[in-house]
């Protein structure tokens, strides 16, 4: 299962443009699969090449800790996203993901 979600899941985070930001709940529900954030933080371990900093925990945590949080507001900050305290300012870079369309079923014609 875990390999039909991580391309997925990795997919997603490339949609994350520069100076914005989402949750890690946010990739996995834009993934489809609603509740699997833990799984987007294993995707983000096994990949090279994601802009992982742009994944964030909920309310816009910095949720790495030590020098890799450290790191993750940097790269943030280079692009220009502005904080509160320690959390992103989610009102003005929170990403938003187009919805996913129910898919129609095509009738067959005789």
């Amino acid at each position: 299962m875990l390999r039909s979600v991580f391309p997925k899941i990795r997919a997603i985070i490339l949609k994350i443009p520069k100076g914005k930001v989402a949750t890690y709940g946010q990739v996995a529900t834009a993934a489809g699969f609603p509740g699997a954030a833990r799984q987007v933080v294993w995707a983000l371990r096994s990949a090279r090449g994601l802009p992982w900093h742009r994944v964030l925990g909920a309310g816009g945590k910095i949720r790495l800790p030590g020098e890799s949080g450290f790191e993750q507001t940097m790269r943030l900050q280079n692009e220009g996203v502005a904080f509160v305290g320690e959390r992103v300012r989610m009102d003005l870079h929170q990403h938003e993901f187009k919805k996913r369309s129910a898919k129609k079923k095509k009738k067959k014609s005789r």
